[in-house]
């Protein structure tokens, strides 16, 4: 089985008043110029399967401008279909329903109907700081990991209490290591956990991120990822002790799995600095092609593929490659949204493919209820 979306309808939700849609099995392109919100209705499946948006993580910023409340809905295929809701009120709490009863807990929704992404916003990845690249791989093992994403979270939540203790003691003067004791004690606990499930992950995954890239580029470069971490030498105990007085200093803790970090390479060298775009851009297709095979093997199911605006940043071998990968039912239903809808015809034309077209556009006495659609194939 694959995740499948029948249905998405959208409420209010980033630049879109309204909006109903009835969903192809397989591949359905939404094309528009930039601007009409075709990256917005990715978010708000991004949003059904993973309670959350892909690229804010305040809920209340995708309320359209002037409205009180977003309201996300999708039936999801199955035996019974499933009915899935998400609304955001400002100044209120997030509400996500599944068949018309809310989750005790978010996370127990995470991982049921998995979903992968690809989109310009991925070269963050590459070009900013490693607190980014720790979220994309918590999130990828949390979804099916839930020892990992417990371990997490008290992790996070012990470290904040510890950085307040910190505070706390330069504030009133004196302190001492020991007076951390409770703190480190859970530290190295969930700690050792989660720096256990990411080296775990990163053997999985890294071997299918190179053979991906492989397959992508003709080049001769050789591509890399490695995880950066203090405890593959040291204990978590060990590292606490060591950085005591510069956590004084600091005011908050300088050592542990919250300084992690995913390192790109390219022959040797930070993908960053010495990578192409062209280079950079293919790095992280694979990565993503590489999620997507380790969620569809932990899984048990397809993830629904998300491909935003990505035909018109790559070149054609690029293309071919993940068209290839298409044509060859690799995937279950995909999601592709594009600025050109003759592209996508010469692309998707002769693949044994059902495709579907919905055009949007800027007038918004249109909105999104009479959107054309054709098949093809």
């Amino acid at each position: 089985m694959h995740v499948q979306l029948r249905r998405l309808s959208l409420m209010h939700f980033r630049n879109h008043v309204e909006a109903d849609l009835q969903l192809g099995p397989q591949v359905n392109c939404f094309i528009g110029p930039n601007g009409v919100g075709k990256t917005n209705l990715l978010d708000a499946v991004h949003y059904l399967s993973l309670c959350k948006s892909y690229f804010d993580p305040i809920d209340q910023n995708n309320i359209r401008h002037g409205e009180d409340v977003f309201l996300v809905k999708g039936v999801v295929a199955g035996e019974d279909d499933d009915e899935l809701s998400c609304s955001v009120r400002r100044g209120q709490r997030k509400v996500f329903l599944r068949n018309k009863k809310e989750y005790e807990r978010l996370a127990d929704h995470v991982g049921r109907y998995p979903c992968v992404m690809i989109t310009p916003y991925d070269g963050q990845l590459v070009l900013e700081g490693s607190e980014l690249r720790r979220k994309f791989l918590d999130g990828l093992i949390a979804q099916f990991d839930r020892a990992y994403l417990n371990a997490l979270v008290r992790y996070n939540r012990a470290l904040a209490q510890r950085n307040v203790m910190l505070k706390r003691m330069a504030e009133q003067g004196g302190g001492a290591a020991a007076d951390l004791e409770p703190w480190d004690d859970q530290l190295i606990a969930h700690g050792t956990v989660v720096h256990a499930g990411r080296r775990a992950f990163l053997n999985e995954l890294v071997p299918l991120v190179v053979q991906h890239y492989q397959g992508i580029s003709a080049g001769p470069e050789q591509i890399a990822l490695e995880y950066r971490t203090e405890l593959g030498s040291t204990p978590m105990a060990e590292l606490l002790h060591r950085s005591w007085e510069r956590d004084r200093a600091a005011l908050h803790t300088t050592a542990g799995v919250h300084k992690d970090d995913l390192v790109f390479l390219i022959d040797g060298r930070p993908m960053k600095r010495f990578g192409s775009q062209g280079q950079q851009k293919t790095f992280l297709i694979a990565l993503k092609l590489a999620q997507f095979d380790l969620t569809r093997e932990r899984s048990g199911g397809k993830p629904l593929l998300m491909l935003d605006d990505i035909f018109d940043k790559i070149d054609p071998q690029r293309m071919r490659h993940l068209l290839q990968l298409l044509g060859g039912h690799r995937f279950g239903q995909v999601l592709i949204t594009d600025t050109d809808a003759q592209r996508l015809h010469r692309a998707l034309d002769g693949l044994d493919l059902d495709v579907r077209f919905f055009h949007l556009a800027h007038d918004e006495a249109i909105q999104m209820e009479t959107l054309e659609r054709t098949v093809v194939g």
